[in-house]
């Protein structure tokens, strides 16, 4: 299991040479499905150099309101639990607020899984410190790569492990290590 200690400036992290490649792979996961089909979740915001007005898409990147086509709940379950409604019993008002706030939440997680991603070391093993504010960070990402996996699986609290010769078997195992890892990084953050 994945080593966490705390230290005076932060937590750090030691991986083996598996659990760095599974989780950068994971993550990467992740990040490409919050980003399919998106053209830019992370716009740059060009300056116009005395051209005038910014057009509507400049406006849209700047505000956060760019990528989003429409309002509607994702098809895909996992990405539909990443990005769930605001107001499950009013479509119409879940759709606005989704139309307001999904091209940032989508922007919000991918630039923190790409964070999560430049922090893990690189080839091997190695280990990671983290800060209160990555520790955050690698929380709230690890939280979502748990959510997308549990959610495949349809993992539900009161269900029974897999039969070791089930298909899924070794996707539950690391979602249980998943849920590990969060868990003691909690417990290490908070002292």
């Amino acid at each position: 299991m994945t080593a966490v200690r705390r230290t005076r400036r932060g937590v750090v992290v030691s991986f083996d040479e598996v659990e760095a490649s599974l989780l950068r792979h994971l993550v990467g996961e992740v990040r490409d499905l919050l980003t399919d089909g998106e053209e830019d979740l992370l716009p740059a915001v060009r300056t116009g150099g005395g051209a005038g007005l910014p057009t509507d898409a400049e406006l849209s990147a700047l505000t956060g309101m760019a990528g989003v086509v429409d309002a509607e709940t994702p098809d895909d379950p996992a990405l539909a639990r990443l990005l769930p409604d605001a107001y499950r019993d009013d479509p119409d008002a879940a759709g606005e607020f989704r139309r307001l706030t999904e091209g940032s939440l989508r922007r919000d997680k991918v630039g923190a899984a790409e964070r999560l991603l430049a922090t893990l070391p690189d080839d091997g093993p190695g280990e990671v410190r983290l800060d209160p504010e990555n520790t955050e960070l690698w929380l709230s990402t690890i939280n979502d790569v748990r959510l997308a996996l549990g959610t495949r699986l349809e993992v539900t609290e009161d269900m029974a492990e897999p039969d070791p010769e089930d298909p899924d078997a070794p996707a539950y195992v690391v979602y249980l290590w998943l849920t590990e890892l969060q868990g003691v990084l909690i417990e290490v953050a908070d002292g």
